[in-house]
């Protein structure tokens, strides 16, 4: 099971807003445009998103500051009016003369009989969508209050938001909102896609996000290296026909390590999981008042509560973690199950209060083929900082985490991230109905089991992921995202296993 290529479509690709700004200028010229043509294009694109999010509005409120993302925002406003729409223009400084490809921009709409007032807020109620040109990529410091009162007033009003490049107030590289961050229903960005519009807050941001190169997208991806990629189901061929004569043991032998006292749930979850997600033999090792609960109409599943060292040697992967707890039986067992995978190479995924016991004996072990699976609280306990700076630089930190563990990190949430040391990548799938008790312990079991198929580490992290996303979203769309819950999770994973 392999990558395919469409990994290489611009579209897929990540770039920083530094990297865009340093070189559209150079891609523009070798592809036979200047900036202000590229200024034209941008609008151009805009309003068609605005036309396609409300076909039938007629009153338009453009919204523009003092930069180029203004000038963009002054072109949608001029093709607006020449299509007959009734267009309202409000500045931050009405009274100011933009210079630049900025300023031939908002002489155009001068020149179509426009006019520049001060913010109303009585102007979002008349408005069928609002286009967000105040702030661009260039912010990265907190914005000033007379930005801040009027994007307050956009977030307060109902009226459909499409922003120009990025929501303003949003850090396009981070995803950190910057003390105030228009909520768009579309974010259309140019020459290529901000890392802060797909993971964290920034996701939740920008809507819809919507990509146009502006006609220069081969001659940028010559000059700028994308800093991440995003991956959706259809980047994996799949895990290929099994062979006729092959048997349970050449899928592998996973050991699941979890499910203490009262928590018998998130290692049953798990290990089914992993079943489902064609491991050949699965076995639980629990605690000894959880073994009754884990077994129980699930006769597939090998439930043991002793001989831990056993049934590591049988193992040839092992998952830790999901109900595992912080006790003195876990931290026995967790000690145990890590000297063990350290000494015989094996793999490992590391969840939940793994990861908690991983982070207080962080130096003592030094593992190979391993995958953590921190959402921000563990994540930031593993690194020692806040949940707030983990959320507010995903990227950075999903980074961190696994330069100092040496292992894969999937760091979980809306945009969820998978680093390897070398290189990110971004789920594309998901959403908030995967917000549920177990589903966590669910990603850890398919893991395991296309670690025990023998996927490499890299590749398993990454199909893992998209796999239990897509499932997620396969779902949600079948039944809605409200009462979805782990289990849910099954079916749609192995239907998408065996596609």
């Amino acid at each position: 099971m392999l990558d395919t290529q469409l990994t290489s479509s611009l579209s897929y690709k990540l770039f920083r807003a530094d990297q865009v700004r340093e070189n559209e200028a150079q891609a523009a010229a070798e592809s036979g445009c200047d900036m202000f043509t590229l200024m034209q294009r941008a609008g151009d694109v805009v309003f068609k998103q605005c036309l396609e999010l409300m076909p039938n509005s007629d009153v338009y409120l453009v919204l523009v500051g003092q930069g180029n993302n203004a000038g963009d925002g002054y072109i949608a406003a001029v093709n607006a009016k020449l299509a007959g729409k009734q267009v309202h223009l409000c500045a931050v400084e009405p009274q100011r003369t933009l210079e630049g490809d900025a300023g031939k921009a908002q002489q155009r709409w001068l020149d179509s009989g426009g006019n520049i007032d001060g913010f109303d807020a009585a102007w979002l109620k008349k408005a069928d969508v609002v286009i967000d040109a105040l702030l661009g990529t260039g912010i990265n410091s907190y914005i000033r209050n007379e930005f801040a009162d009027i994007i307050d007033a956009v977030n307060e009003s109902s009226t459909p938001v499409v922003s120009v490049d990025v929501p303003s107030g949003l850090d396009a590289n981070t995803g950190q909102s910057l003390g105030r961050c228009v909520q768009a229903d579309i974010t259309v960005t140019f020459v290529g896609i901000k890392p802060g519009l797909v993971t964290g807050a920034g996701k939740q941001s920008c809507g819809k996000l919507v990509y146009a190169d502006l006609g220069i997208g081969k001659a940028f991806q010559g000059l700028a290296k994308a800093s991440a990629t995003m991956l959706n189901i259809d980047h994996f061929k799949g895990m290929g026909p099994r062979e006729i004569n092959s048997h349970k043991g050449t899928y592998g032998r996973l050991l699941c390590i979890g499910g203490n006292r009262g928590t018998a749930g998130a290692i049953r979850l798990a290990s089914e999981a992993a079943l489902r997600s064609g491991a050949g033999m699965v076995r639980v090792y629990t605690h000894e008042s959880s073994v009754i609960q884990v077994s129980a109409g699930r006769p597939e599943l090998m439930v043991t509560d002793f001989n831990l060292d056993e049934a590591l040697a049988w193992a040839t992967c092992v998952v830790i973690g999901p109900g595992l707890g912080q006790d003195e039986w876990a931290e026995d067992v967790f000690e145990i199950t890590m000297k063990h995978c350290q000494h015989q190479n094996k793999p490992v995924v590391i969840d939940a209060d793994a990861l908690n016991l991983l982070c207080k004996q962080s130096t003592a072990f030094t593992l190979s083929d391993s995958i953590l699976t921190p959402h921000s609280g563990e994540a930031a306990r593993l690194l020692g900082v806040s949940i707030d700076d983990v959320e507010s630089d995903r990227f950075n930190y999903a980074r961190q985490c696994s330069q100092r563990y040496h292992a894969v990190c999937v760091l979980k949430g809306a945009g969820t991230l998978i680093d390897n040391e070398k290189k990110t990548w971004v789920c594309r799938h998901g959403n908030p109905g995967m917000a549920t008790a177990g589903s966590g312990d669910v990603l850890s079991g398919i893991l395991g089991a296309l670690l025990a198929q023998g996927v490499e580490t890299d590749i398993a992290a990454k199909y893992g992921v998209v796999l239990h996303a897509k499932a997620g979203d396969d779902i949600a769309q079948r039944y809605g995202q409200r009462g979805m819950i782990a289990s849910d999770l099954f079916d749609a994973v192995r239907a998408l296993i065996n596609h």
